[in-house]
Formats: C-alpha cells, sequence, structure tokens
C-alpha cells in the first residue's frame, strides 16, 4: 500500500478512530493484502502444476509407453507405472439436452438406469397431506415436480461397456471423454 493510500486511510479515519492505533490497522491490511496476493499466485501455480501433470500424465507417458509396445515399467527406486484407460460420460446439465439424453437411453432400451424423482410441495401445517401418496396429492390439485437424473458414475459405467462392446454412445448428446491416466505406484 502506498504511502498516499496510507495517508488518505489516515485522514479518512481520523474522526472515527481518534483512540486506535491507525499506524498498527494499516500495517496489518497491507499484510492481509500481500498474503492474500500469495495466496492468488499460489492457486494459480498450483492450477499450472496439476494441468502438466494431467498432460504428462495423461498423453506423454502413455505414448511414449505405446511406442516401446509396453503397458508398464518399473522404476530403479522400485516404483512401478502403469497406464490405465479411464472413462467418463455425463448427462448435460441444459434441460433440452437432458431430455435428448434421456430419450436416447429409453430409445436403447436402457432407461432403467434413469432415477425418477416426483416431489410435491406443501405449504405450512400441511405435514399430514404430505403422508399422502403421490397420486392422492395430484387429485387434490397439488402441482407435483418430476425430475429424471442419471447418476454420473452409472452412465460411465455403462459408456465403457458400450465402447469396449463396439457399441455407439453419441458425444453430440452425452458430454463423454476417454483419457489414459497413468499410475506411479510407490514403494
Amino acid at each position: 500500500m502506498s504511502n498516499e493510500v496510507n495517508d488518505m486511510m489516515l485522514n479518512d479515519s481520523k474522526d472515527l478512530l481518534d483512540n486506535v492505533e491507525t499506524t498498527q490497522i494499516s500495517e496489518e491490511c497491507k499484510k492481509l493484502k500481500n498474503i492474500e496476493d500469495e495466496i492468488e499466485r499460489t492457486e494459480e501455480s498450483l492450477k499450472n502444476l496439476k494441468t502438466m501433470a494431467d498432460d504428462i500424465g495423461s498423453r506423454v507417458i502413455p505414448e511414449l509407453l505405446a511406442e516401446q509396445g509396453l503397458s508398464g515399467i518399473n522404476l530403479k527406486d522400485g516404483s512401478s507405472v502403469t497406464v490405465k484407460r479411464e472413462y467418463r460420460c455425463t448427462v448435460p446439465k441444459e434441460e433440452d439436452r437432458k431430455q435428448i439424453a434421456h430419450k436416447w437411453l429409453r430409445d436403447q432400451g436402457l432407461g432403467d438406469i434413469i432415477k425418477n424423482n416426483v416431489f410435491v410441495t406443501f405449504g405450512k401445517g400441511e405435514d399430514n397431506k404430505a403422508q399422502q401418496l403421490l397420486d392422492l396429492a395430484a387429485s387434490n390439485g397439488f402441482q407435483p415436480q418430476q425430475k429424471s437424473e442419471v447418476a454420473w458414475n452409472t452412465l460411465t459405467a455403462l459408456f465403457q461397456e458400450r465402447v469396449e462392446s463396439g457399441l455407439d454412445m453419441p458425444s453430440d448428446v452425452f458430454s463423454t471423454w476417454i483419457k489414459d491416466k497413468t499410475k506411479i505406484t510407490r514403494k
């Protein structure tokens, strides 16, 4: 913090802080700002390191091992290095795309992995009505809300199974990725 800012803080706060040591407050504010700046730099550095590690672990090492016809190696320090293929598939968050994904699953005979949740909203003092079945709630004029979802891990398992069996899983309907993952087991 510049001396000019420090002076402004002192001048602005004289009336309010007659009995407080403003120099100490100013120093602590400087300290906080410096720490916050360091946190921001460290988080950015960590993000960059994670990106570099992901590139080396999911592209560089798998490519080098594949070029040598290897699926893994043992290092001099006793660590073992293996590459495992990872799969991920999720339903898009946008409601229209979500409906298209659910339709595709149902059309493929895979609708049983879709969880279908039905909600009914009750007002205050209607706890007794909350115990009634959904049909009864609808017949009494309540507006039930329906939500369908597929757990990402269930969909990922289905995606992996289909890919490994040579079946299609449309990437324009689902958010999908396949990548190799290097695992180093340390001794």
